[in-house]
């Protein structure tokens, strides 16, 4: 990707400014980090078993820890290594959750964990096409983050997407122990997780919806979880649960922030929900459709 400077209508290329140092991507992601991922920090360089963790994270939307390793060697096996984090992880969990209070002084339970949703994400300023490759299943754990630096300080973040075509790993879990383990505890949601079983008009409904959401803004990413559908620029702008019925629509938004005139939303705020957010709206038609899409819209920053 090319970045240019426009001056007087005149467009001039940004000059690339490459890392020297893993450590320099790792210090700006940790002290950038839930501006860039939403995550919430919990320890650089953690140690376990022989092996060192560069950054362990939790994610709060969906009670789960998620490792990043930073690489500028191209020739490493991200498939290989993120396995084998994920492994360690779900076989020393007590460890995990230890380092988690000691070091933030809280009292998170293992109970609450959601040990399913544990991820491997990896930072590099590029990767190789065979890197690409053995990561793109719609259903691996693992996720690749391209960063780049530019002159006139400027930096770009760009996760790589699996392709549409992207196939399952679980036909090649049977080639390898470690996998085939992760794999078994880890579960990887997808769109058809959340629309199987329901009728076909609830699921064109949902299809109606999320195509509206995707036309707000460029960059609008689908991140199906484990109890709802995401859709993400930057952070959580809203969340869809389908229901035989209908489909909840959940806004992303505190209480008292939401600009809605006609009063079709619920406040959630002080009830349990799936979504993110404090503001919901349970759907049947698409007659308040565009209505619906301006609340949306004031979750996007």
């Amino acid at each position: 990707m090319n970045l240019y400077h426009l001056n007087n209508h005149q467009l001039s290329t940004l000059k690339e400014k490459p890392f020297k140092l893993e450590k320099e991507i790792q210090t700006l992601f940790e002290q950038n980090l839930f501006q860039i991922t939403g995550l919430e920090m919990v320890k650089r360089e953690f140690s376990i078993k022989g092996k060192r963790i560069d950054t362990l994270t939790y994610d709060s939307q969906s009670n789960a820890f998620i490792i990043i390793e930073y690489k500028r060697d191209k020739n490493v096996s991200v498939v290989d290594q993120g396995f084998t984090y994920l492994s360690l992880m779900l076989e020393n969990k007590a460890d995990f959750v230890l380092c988690y209070n000691e070091t933030l002084q809280k009292t998170l339970h293992s109970s609450k964990i959601d040990w399913s949703q544990t991820r491997v994400v990896f930072v590099s300023p590029s990767f190789t096409e065979n890197q690409r490759l053995a990561t793109n299943f719609k259903d691996i754990a693992i996720e690749l983050w391209e960063i780049k630096r530019y002159e006139n300080d400027l930096i770009s973040i760009n996760p790589i997407k699996k392709t549409k075509s992207a196939e399952s790993i679980k036909p090649l879990t049977q080639q390898n122990g470690i996998i085939k383990a992760v794999t078994d505890e880890i579960k990887v949601y997808t769109e058809e997780d959340h629309t199987k079983g329901y009728p076909e008009e609830i699921i064109e409904l949902y299809e109606t919806f999320k195509n509206a959401i995707l036309n707000l803004a460029d960059d609008i990413e689908i991140v199906p979880k484990k109890l709802y559908i995401a859709f993400k620029k930057n952070k959580n702008i809203s969340d869809i649960v389908i229901t035989k019925k209908g489909i909840r629509i959940f806004i992303n938004m505190k209480k008292g922030l939401l600009d809605d005139p006609k009063e079709i939303v619920r406040d959630v705020s002080e009830i349990g929900h799936w979504g993110n957010g404090d503001y919901e709206v349970f759907v049947i038609d698409t007659i308040f459709l565009e209505y619906i899409m301006s609340l949306v819209k004031q979750a996007i920053i």
